[in-house]
């Protein structure tokens, strides 16, 4: 018997000497980003995720349940049992860790190098190693393909509406270095501010810019389309409204920096194509 006993603890040394990683591996995950959520099903983890923020809305079999990641409550969250939660920020990760709960902080990318960072980290230590550079590359080649196909000509000015109070997104930050690689010229960077990347513009500014075209991300959450754009004062007698240049975008695809980043590119770059 005890013969036995030493074999069979010899035989699992050696399978954790093959795959040390093996114990490591979490098998009960919880998301508290959108952009994580996604990433986590694209690079096939999805059957390891067992609860998501209430933001957490793609893809739609996605666990999504009441659990806030604006407001998050490591109580709530650890009662989802995780061995692994994905955060946003580090708002709960020392309570997490005190739990004794692994913690990995995804902020919101800068570039697009950021993005293919992450998916490559979450496969790591997800252990969906290969299956996450596959689709980092995938996204890679894609995204060249869309940008390739840019005229080349005098970039078009553009306005990237966030919400319906005027924020917009310059050339420092992930959604503005889209709005280059599309060719296109950003009105925020002109703008006065703090430098924060997120200047709040106003209506005047707006209007004296004359975008040739305008880009809504605020269609979910604050109502906004072309229409509404145009019944601003002053608004009607721009070149994207008399031209019908007004893009509605999918408010939480232009809010994400995750696989369909490549939706949102190429979204912009033929809404633009012709201008």
């Amino acid at each position: 018997m005890f013969r036995q006993a030493l074999v069979l603890v010899a035989a699992l040394a050696a399978l954790l000497a093959v795959n040390p990683a093996t114990a490591a591996t979490p098998r009960r995950i919880v998301s508290l980003s959108p952009t994580a959520t996604e990433s986590l099903f694209a690079i096939g983890a999805g059957k390891q995720v067992v609860a998501v923020d209430d933001q957490s809305n793609y893809p739609k079999s996605a666990p999504k349940t009441d659990l806030s990641g604006f407001e998050p409550n490591a109580e709530a969250v650890a009662g989802y049992d995780p061995d692994l939660v994905v955060l946003p920020d580090t708002k709960i990760a020392a309570a997490l860790k005190a739990l004794d709960i692994k913690v990995l902080v995804l902020p919101a990318a800068a570039t697009l190098d950021d993005t293919y960072a992450q998916l490559r980290k979450l496969g790591k230590i997800t252990g969906h190693t290969a299956e996450a550079a596959r689709e980092a590359a995938s996204i890679k080649s894609k995204i060249e393909k869309i940008a390739a196909d840019v005229p080349n000509r005098k970039p078009p000015t553009a306005y990237y509406e966030l919400d319906d109070t005027f924020f917009s997104a310059d050339s420092s930050t992930f959604i503005g270095r889209l709005l280059k690689l599309a060719g296109l010229k950003n009105i925020a960077d002109a703008a006065p501010g703090e430098g924060s990347g997120y200047p709040q513009l106003s209506a005047e500014y707006v209007v004296d810019a004359d975008p040739a075209v305008i880009f809504l991300a605020d269609t979910k959450c604050c109502g906004q389309s072309e229409t509404t754009v145009a019944a601003r004062p002053g608004f009607g007698d721009l070149s994207a409204v008399k031209h019908h240049h007004v893009v509605a975008l999918d408010d939480d695809i232009a809010s994400r920096w995750g696989p369909r980043v490549v939706q949102l590119l190429a979204t912009i770059v033929k809404a633009t194509k012709k201008l």
